[in-house]
């Protein structure tokens, strides 16, 4: 397993829409270790693929390491579909490994429903609240190009500009590897 960079706000990659996987190989499966890896080594709970560089439509999920989640077993997700969102909507502070030292709250749908591919080709549709639901959303923004920031009111905007700013030009320091600021 190795410890991939992460992907920074402003980095291009992170504004695509996802490529669907059109199959598990080898890579794939390597992939899907490293962003593990690379997601407990920056005390992450979540990892979209495109924040470690790969426009693909994968992202992984750890809640272990909250309290009340220690037996949450680690889910991989692989062209996820959400297919239904809760009328009713909450708002919980969010942080990102890609937007390092900024967290605002989110108001986000409470419940979802998704459909996904596991790492062993098996379809699976289910329902998730709470945190588990709020990670989900986070990081199928991701999938889509978009980041927590995005969701946020304008006014909210604008005061995170001048820190959002320095990320991109990566004047800022974190306890993980990052990638190079994109010419």
């Amino acid at each position: 397993m190795s410890i991939l960079p992460v992907t920074l706000y402003g980095d291009k990659i992170l504004k695509k829409k996802a490529k669907s996987v059109q199959g598990i190989t080898p890579a794939i499966e390597k992939l899907v270790d490293d962003m593990f890896h690379t997601m407990k080594n920056a005390d992450g709970i979540g990892l979209a693929a495109n924040q470690v560089g790969r426009n693909e439509s994968i992202f992984v999920i750890d809640l272990s390491p909250v309290k009340g989640y220690e037996n949450f077993k680690p889910v991989v997700f692989i062209n996820p579909r959400i297919e239904f969102l809760s009328e009713e909507k909450v708002g919980i502070e969010e942080g990102c490994l890609s937007v390092p030292g900024i967290r605002e709250e989110v108001i986000r749908p409470e419940g979802i429903r998704i459909a996904y591919e596991d790492i062993n080709k098996k379809e699976n549709i289910i329902e998730y609240d709470e945190l588990f639901a709020r990670v989900i959303q986070h990081e199928y923004d991701h999938l889509h190009g978009l980041f927590f920031t995005d969701r946020l009111e304008e006014e909210t905007q604008k005061i995170l500009k001048r820190s959002l700013s320095k990320i991109k030009s990566r004047k800022i320091e974190t306890d993980y590897p990052v990638t190079e600021k994109e010419k």
